[in-house]
């Protein structure tokens, strides 16, 4: 691990005074008085204290965002009003990119150059959801005199967001930013391991301007957010984590058939053809599975290289990888920062494990680095099938299994031999191939000759358990609207 530039201040004020919730539009602590520790992967020391919610305010935050939706308090103004107050947010969160960018390093762990983008990422969508309140329109149908029929799109109502870790400013206000774009109020529950990003956009969130209880913020473990699951005044769940938990989610939301939005886990296949450009495919391999210490939904964990062209990329990915800078966030040369926590770096642990007893050969890494934080090498196994468990489950850590294989139809037969249908990847020079492959691959976005970019128009989500409906993009609407048909006899 290399030495460490200065650690940043932005959580210091945590330390002498925890952080808030934000209910009706005022920051309160909670009505127990509870606090829970915020621990910093990189030095696994406390960074501070976040007040802990507790039924009370769960129940005072669900009756503010219920009353604010009732009296129209956001949907009721003008829709240039609307738009305007997000792009206010949006300003003010490029304006704190880098205190926000410090707090995702903080708690989160992840290299400083990715907390900027991940902001910036931020901005752009709030900025590309700003602009919808004034363009979601009704329709005049065709009809048969007497009979005059239009639709109405309205908002569900209240909206619960659940978001995880791995994206602490771009999650929280991925569940919020379209939500309000179509005039919904909401109540937000943070992950547990990085709430510091989350009461700085509380804050920015009232200094924006955005009406009383449209916008709640609830920190604390995972029982906040189940409780938000069943609650009878909640309208819509909007959950992005493990497929698991989304399962339990959608059981509880059937019992008052709220609307969800689940954006879940992924296996996703990464496949190169011997003709892709490999100075191209080598490097977007290893982009696609190691960013944030692998903890990306939607990471190329499977790779599959056909078998002439096998152990020439097996060779230079290991080189690569062994050549990669882990260490702490802030310093400037780090590539790969710690797991977000000791749960975590013990079930990556436990994975590498795993592809050692399942007979995978390790290439490269796998093992720990340094005996402070949660630091894991990049991890390449060679020598794997698909029935492996580092090939069926997904590890969220920097492991990438390779695969051969031999020709087209082999290897999607492979790639769509899974539960899950997140993301995939293409790497080949014949254009033919590329539709075709990215046509038969069972997932949600597929990238061809590039891995994991991503843009707001774009929707994203998941086929099979990966998840249900999309994020991003006009997309995300249908999420948070209801359609309405009125008829007049004439």
């Amino acid at each position: 691990m290399t030495a460490t530039l200065p650690r940043s201040t932005a959580a210091d004020r945590f330390r002498t005074e925890p952080g808030k919730l934000l209910i009706d539009g005022e920051l309160v602590d909670s009505t127990t008085g509870e606090h829970f520790d915020v621990i910093d992967p990189t030095t696994e020391e406390t960074l501070g204290q976040v007040a802990r919610a507790g039924t009370a305010d769960i129940e005072r935050a669900v009756t503010a965002a219920r009353t604010a939706f009732d009296d129209r308090r956001w949907s009721g103004l003008p829709r240039t009003q609307r738009e305007a107050t997000l792009h206010r947010l949006a300003d003010l969160i490029e304006g704190s990119i880098d205190e926000l960018a410090d707090l995702d390093v903080l708690e989160n762990g992840m290299p400083h150059a990715f907390a900027r983008f991940e902001t910036s990422t931020a901005v752009d969508m709030i900025r590309y959801f700003a602009g919808w309140p004034t363009k979601i329109e009704s329709s005049v149908l065709a009809t048969d005199d007497p009979l005059f029929a239009y639709t109405r799109r309205e908002p569900v109502g209240v909206c619960a967001g659940i978001s995880p870790w791995n994206a602490p400013v771009t999650n929280p206000l991925l569940k919020i930013v379209p939500a309000l774009a179509c005039g919904n109020t909401v109540v937000v529950k943070p992950a547990e391991q990085t709430p510091l990003t989350s009461v700085r956009l509380a804050e920015i969130i009232l200094e924006a301007g955005i009406p009383a209880g449209v916008v709640n913020i609830l920190q604390g473990p995972g029982d906040v957010g189940a409780a938000l699951v069943a609650h009878r005044q909640i309208d819509k769940v909007a959950f992005t984590g493990s497929t698991a938990t989304g399962k339990v989610i959608q059981r509880e939301a059937a019992n008052t058939l709220k609307r969800v939005t689940l954006e879940l886990g992924g296996k996703s296949p990464n496949i190169i053809f011997a003709d892709a450009d490999l100075d191209a495919a080598i490097p977007g391999a290893m982009m696609a599975v190691f960013p944030n210490s692998g903890q990306v939904c939607f990471a190329g964990t499977r790779l599959f290289v056909q078998r002439p062209i096998h152990d020439a990329v097996v060779e230079a990915i290991s080189a690569g990888s062994g050549q990669m800078t882990v260490g702490d966030g802030f310093d400037p040369t780090t590539q790969l920062g710690p797991l977000v926590s000791a749960e975590q770096l013990d079930r990556v642990q436990g994975y590498i494990e795993a592809g050692r007893t399942d007979g995978a050969t390790l290439a490269a890494g796998g093992g720990r680095v340094g005996n402070k934080g949660y630091f894991v090498q990049p991890t390449v196994f060679a020598g794997a099938d698909n029935t492996m468990r580092i090939a069926r489950e997904e590890i969220f850590g920097p492991v990438v299994t390779v695969i051969p294989f031999d020709d087209e139809s082999e290897v999607l037969a492979l790639a769509n031999d899974t539960d899950f249908g997140l993301g995939a990847g293409v790497w080949t020079r014949d254009i033919s191939r590329a539709h075709k492959v990215a046509a038969s691959l069972r997932a949600g976005m597929v990238w061809v000759n590039t891995y994991g970019d991503m843009a707001s128009p774009i929707p994203f989500g998941g086929f099979k358990q990966s998840g249900i409906g999309r994020e991003f993009g006009a997309n995300a609407l249908d999420a948070y609207t209801e359609q309405k048909s009125v008829v007049i006899k004439l």
